[in-house]
Parts: structure tokens; C-alpha cells; sequence
């Protein structure tokens, strides 16, 4: 189904149901009360936190972006890098152009905030994820895997 007239633009607080909702699809293993103490943490921050939202009008939200500006990223070069923290589209959203037009206001905001590189991650199975930052022109530098142990 495409979707027409969708502006990308800030997060303003009337957002805050709709990004909780979005939020919920993208990390649907994390609690409420995890994602409300993290959305607060980041609209109480915005010189170091940003987040941009796909609005489609009378349908609502059907996307977000996430990001942030870290002291430092794996394998990047410079200090104060930008991070793609959390990016989602709503499946019968995507392949129109709204992901990539998120991410390049994520990456305005950390180019306007001193930034010369910009950074992301995504979980090794997660290909449709890997596919899109590829398209983006993001390039993988590495793979970790984590590691547990119970006691």
C-alpha cells in the first residue's frame, strides 16, 4: 500500500503516543515502563539525542528515527560520533523512500552537531536491517557476537 503526503519532521510531544507505539513494534521485548523511561531520557537531551518522526497525516505515524551522538563508535576514527540508536517503518510503509529520508535527517542533525561520521548496528540475523543500511551506503567494519555465562 503506498502512502503519499508523509513529512518527515522533529518529534513534538503530541508524537508521544504514536512513538511509544512504533517504539513497541521495533522493540516489542522491551516493557513500557523501559521504553517510557528511555523516551524520557531522550527528549530531555535533545543536544546530544534526536528523534524524527514519518507523520502520514490522518493515518498518523508510520515511522521513527533514533539517534544520538556517542563519545565514540566502533570502529570509527573521530570523537563524538553520530549513532543510529533505533530506525523503524511500518511494513505496509516501507520501500517508498521514508526509511532513507529518516535517516538522512539523522544524519543533518549530527553533521549540524559537529559530527564526521555517523554509525549503527544491527543483530547479525537481522538481514533485512543489514540490506537497508547497506542501500544507505553504510559499510560493515565488523561482527560480534555476545557471549553469557550463569554462575
Amino acid at each position: 500500500m503506498e502512502i503519499s503526503n508523509v513529512i518527515i519532521r522533529p518529534f513534538a510531544e503530541t508524537d508521544l503516543n504514536e512513538w511509544f507505539r512504533l517504539r513497541k513494534l521495533l522493540w516489542d521485548g522491551t516493557s513500557d515502563e523501559d521504553h517510557q523511561n528511555e523516551m524520557f531520557d531522550i527528549v530531555s537531551d535533545p543536544e546530544s539525542q534526536f528523534v524524527a518522526v514519518a507523520d502520514a497525516g490522518s493515518e498518523g505515524l508510520c515511522g521513527f528515527i533514533e539517534a544520538s551522538i556517542r563519545p565514540m563508535a566502533e570502529d570509527c576514527e573521530s570523537e563524538d560520533v553520530g549513532y543510529l540508536e533505533g530506525w523503524f517503518v511500518e511494513e505496509h510503509a516501507r520501500r517508498q523512500g521514508i526509511g532513507r529520508t529518516l535517516v538522512a535527517s539523522a544524519e543533518n542533525w549530527a553533521r549540524e552537531h559537529g559530527c564526521s561520521e555517523m554509525a549503527s548496528d544491527a543483530e547479525l540475523e537481522n538481514v533485512v536491517s543489514l540490506d537497508a543500511h547497506t542501500r544507505l551506503g553504510y559499510s560493515e567494519t565488523s561482527r560480534l557476537i555476545h557471549l553469557k555465562k550463569y554462575l
